[in-house]
Order: structure tokens, then sequence, then C-alpha cells
């Protein structure tokens, strides 16, 4: 059966209000930049999509997979959108995109300083068309710098960040976080700051130029290993995850599937024993803080991944959850996917298009009293919102 069969259906609901009002012209590709105007939709907003005509945003040609004929990358981060498919290179596509600039309030760009300056949609050559306006540049590396203007991607990001370098085992080569976490992160850091200048010109009629780097975002990221290595000299090293300022935070063994454990407090280290039967071993002087937990770290792990193997994944995550001790599976993607509390949640169902077709979303997983985003839109079809936009942002006597 495909997963997509099972997902609940998202029913009809209003959208959420927060950022009612607000118009965004989001002129970005692939990921980031267009995650970042999902965040924004999702919350309210009115997000046009300014797209090449006949190719549209290049995600649309990522793939396979496809979902009768759509990219399913493009379509988790684009729904609750519109499509308009202009051409702003030419001289009446660039009129029709200064007048939509004219008449909004934020505009996504993800193009290096250069491009964007050559294309007339740097913060400067926009904000003259709209006082207040809030220009949000995604890019690699920033507006500034030397390094401002070549191409980046996820991959490369993750690679600068040291993220890659402290991913795997000890004797395999870097890896990859398994989802585009910088482009994740960045779109995430451009929505919350979207939100952050609109407060602010509210208050004082004041537009913002926004620069989120993918490299920058990704190293604030990797701030809890930076930050130790900055003040103390020691270098932290790729361990598979076994490596952490907490003595048990790791993955261990089970009679069958693995699972995570973190005895993050002599509380839990404490209630741990006592659930496994051993409460001496956390009355043990020896292991009483987490300091000298460290210095016995591989007895202690060893001694515990014993224990763990002699009952399979389920018996001891019941246990644990019982016992207040922090522990979870360690899922593969059908598994997450067809997690029934995580349903409930909200955060996977289908919902139809215009031409009965189902489409999976993953939800935005944020609640405002009580309720999180409506799929009121799903992902648009390239231009298929071009004329009534045009109608309803600038009047009808502009559309031909």
């Amino acid at each position: 059966m495909n997963p997509l069969d099972t997902l609940p259906l998202k029913a009809a609901a209003e959208s959420l209000d927060l950022l009612e009002s607000v118009r965004v012209l989001d002129l970005t590709t692939s990921v980031a930049g267009p995650y970042a105007g999902q965040l924004l939709a999702d919350m309210g907003a009115a997000v046009v999509k300014i797209e090449r005509p006949h190719t549209g945003d290049d995600a649309r040609a990522w793939g396979p997979p496809f979902l009768d004929g759509d990219s399913l990358w493009f379509l988790a981060v684009n729904r609750n959108k519109f499509s308009l498919a202009v051409d702003y290179t030419s001289e009446e596509g660039c009129a029709v995109l200064h007048r939509l600039v004219a008449v909004a309030d934020v505009v996504l760009v993800n193009q290096v300083e250069r491009v964007q300056k050559k294309l007339g949609i740097d913060h400067a050559s926009l904000s003259e068309l709209r006082a207040g306006l809030i220009h949000v540049s995604v890019t690699g590396f920033g507006l500034s710098g030397a390094r401002r203007n070549l191409p980046c991607y996820d991959l490369i990001a993750e690679g600068y960040s040291s993220v890659m370098d402290l991913t795997g085992e000890p004797d395999t080569p870097p890896q990859k976080v398994g989802t585009p976490a910088a482009d994740l992160l960045a779109g995430q850091d451009a929505a919350m700051a979207v939100a952050a200048a609109l407060v602010r010109r509210s208050r004082t009629g004041q537009g913002c130029m926004i620069d989120v780097a993918l490299v920058d975002t990704m190293t604030r990221f990797m701030a809890p290993r930076i930050l130790p290595y900055l003040g103390s000299g020691e270098l932290p090293k790729r361990s598979g995850g076994r490596d952490s300022v907490i003595a048990i935070y790791q993955a261990f063994e089970t009679a069958d599937e693995c699972i995570t454990l973190g005895l993050g407090n002599d509380r839990i280290w404490t209630r741990f024993w006592a659930a496994v039967g051993e409460p001496g071993a956390g009355a043990d002087e020896r292991f009483a803080s987490n300091a000298a937990r460290r210095q016995h770290r591989p007895e202690l792990v060893e001694r515990i991944q014993v224990i763990l193997r002699q009952r399979p994944r389920e018996q001891w995550l019941a246990l644990f959850a019982q016992a207040g001790v922090p522990a979870g599976p360690i899922y593969r993607v059908d598994e997450v996917a067809r997690d029934r509390l995580l349903q409930e949640r909200g955060l996977f169902y289908r919902v139809q298009t215009q031409s009965g077709a189902y489409i999976p979303q993953v939800g935005l997983g944020i609640r405002f009293d009580g309720r999180s985003e409506a799929c009121v839109r799903t992902p648009p079809r390239l231009g298929g919102d071009s004329d009534a936009l045009l109608r309803d942002w600038l009047g009808a006597e502009t559309v031909k």
C-alpha cells in the first residue's frame, strides 16, 4: 500500500491569522528561501512565488520521486502559496515586478549579491519602490566578505560549518546530515527575522535589509561544539554520537532494535538504575556526578549495554516512559511517518488538490492558541495564479 493512502485527510479549516494582511513576494528557488516563504504562508501571510515562465522553481525538476508529475521535494516547501510566472529580466516583466513590490511588505531573494544588483532586486533598488520594505536575502555566504558571490548549496554549507566532520563513525568519511539541514535552518532564520522586522516596522515604519547566510546559520547551529573548543582548546572528534558532555547520551542496542538513552542529570541517573532493577548502581558514590560518570564512561556504557540487550525495544521504552527516563526509538522514515501520536499532533496528513488527486504534507508543528496551519492552498502549479494575482494586486487593466 502506498503510504500516502494511510495518512489522515486534512479537513478544510481557516488559515492562521498571525500574519494576515502581510504580502510577501518570494523570488527564491530550491529549499531555503521557499521554506521561509512556506513558514510565513502557514502563519497567514499572502505569499506569491515569482517564477520563471516554463521552468519555474529549480526544485520543480528535482526527482524522482515525482507524484503525478510534481516533484515531492517541491511539494514539501511550497504549500499555501500563489504562483505568478513572469520573466522580470524583460522590460515588461520588470515593470510588473516593480508594481508588485510597491504593494508588498516583504521580498525574499536567494541570488548572490552580484546577481541581485544585476537584476535590480537588491535591497537598495527595491526599497526605492516601497517605503518600509523588508528585503530578505538568503544566500550561501551572505552579502559581505570575499565569498559573497560564490555559489552554494546545503551540502557546501554543512561542510563549512563542521557538522559533516562531526557526523558519522570515527573510521568513516565525513557524512552529510540526513536532511538539508542548512537550507531548513536558514529558512527558519529568514522567517523569524521577517516576523521580528514586521514588529519593528509596526512601531517605527522602518523597513529592513535582512541578510541570512546558510554557512552562518549552520555554523551557529554548531555553537555547542564550537564554543567548548574555543574555551578549552579540546578538538571534538567524529564519534558516531557517543561523545557528549553528558556521560550517558547515545544509542544502545536492545534485543531487537536500537534505542536512544539520555541520562542528563543525577535524578535521571538514579531513576534509570531503579528501573532496570539495580538501584545500588544509581547510589554508587563513584558515579555520583556527571563529571565522575564521564571518567568511567567506557565501563558504564558496557554495563548498560549488557543490560539493554536482554529485552526488546518496546519493553524498554514502556519501562523508561513509566520511570521518567528519557529514551526513544531510532525510527526509519517509514516508522516516523506511521507514528500514531505524531499523526494525531498533525505532523503528517494528505490534502486534495483541485484536480482531485491527493498529496502528502508534513505539518508546521507549531500551535497557536491550540491551532496549527491549515493547508488552504496546495503547492501551486507554475503560473497557475498569474491572472488572478495581477488582477487582485494591481488591477484588472494589467492583465493582457
